[in-house]
């Protein structure tokens, strides 16, 4: 015969499980302030400080703080506005700049890259290529605007050259600095590997190199802007920047009022466009996201 089995008792759990009541409790409490961020959108949140500049102005114009006649309301802006898109100057102007920034744009992103591994690779090319480009670092674009003029003319050649040079400027530092910040344990386990120097370049060194890149990038949409308002006072009649020189010329401010809002806007995009490349090439690197 066999011993009849006996019931031995379950340990009692480590965690008991909760009552409906203290269920409804958990879920009553107040969501924390990381919380409470997380349901309001993220782009959201960031237009709070531009919009809070556009309320300020308009509140700021109704109280009779702001001289109209230097300072005009944002209703007289956006009537001014309206106006040059309804004749179609607006839209002229404003494609004939975003064409020219989108040209130097490409040719100094393609041109920094290439003289940034050049010579973050190999000495021979740092030696060649690092010391040149600090002088093109160091001496303003802007004042070469006379030369290129004598040089090339007065064509679209000064205008589109003096943004390459912006943008190659800003991603070659930062190229070649992101580069030489590769950890040189990761080049060696790499090589122990067995990896050869094409696979050493493609899988460790250049997406090491992107954070560097896409800082350089956002850098080069800057000066990219900021070259263009100097680019397009060399004898232009097409341009936002043409536009502001005529609106200077004739006092019109809230045509100058409404050219700086264009230029905030294009900024405000450009800074955009790099932040999504930035969720979609660093996708490896879970870098610190504040608090």
């Amino acid at each position: 015969m066999t011993a009849p089995r006996t019931a031995t008792a379950r340990p009692p759990s480590a965690t008991p499980a909760r009552t409906g009541g203290e269920l409804i409790d958990v879920a009553a409490k107040p969501l924390t302030s990381a919380a409470r961020r997380q349901r309001v959108p993220r782009w959201l949140r960031r237009s709070v400080g531009p919009l809070a500049l556009l309320l300020a102005w308009a509140v700021c114009s109704q109280l009779g703080w702001l001289n109209p006649q230097l300072f005009p309301p944002p209703a007289q802006v956006l009537a001014s506005a309206w106006e040059l898109l309804s004749s179609g100057q607006l839209s002229t102007h404003v494609g004939r700049s975003v064409l020219r920034v989108l040209q130097g744009t490409v040719l100094g992103i393609v041109a920094g890259l290439v003289i940034a591994v050049l010579a973050g690779l190999t000495r021979f090319g740092e030696d060649l290529l690092d010391s040149t480009m600090q002088v093109f670092k160091a001496v303003p674009n802007f004042a070469l605007t006379p030369l290129l003029i004598i040089w090339m003319g007065i064509g679209e050649g000064p205008k589109v050259l003096l943004i390459t040079m912006g943008v190659a400027i800003a991603i070659y530092i930062n190229t070649y600095s992101g580069i030489r910040s590769v950890d040189g344990q990761l080049v060696e386990v790499a090589q122990t590997l067995g990896a050869r120097r094409g696979e050493l370049i493609w899988h460790v060194i250049l997406p090491g190199a992107t954070p560097g890149f896409l800082v350089g990038l956002r850098l080069g949409l800057s000066s990219a802007w900021l070259s263009l308002i100097f680019a397009e006072t060399i004898n232009t009649t097409q341009g936002i920047g043409f536009l502001m020189s005529r609106a200077q010329t004739l006092l019109q401010f809230d045509v100058s009022i409404l050219i700086i809002i264009i230029y905030a806007v294009a900024g405000l995009l450009s800074y955009a466009l790099v932040r999504f490349l930035e969720r979609r090439l660093l996708v490896w690197r879970r870098g610190f996201q504040g608090v």
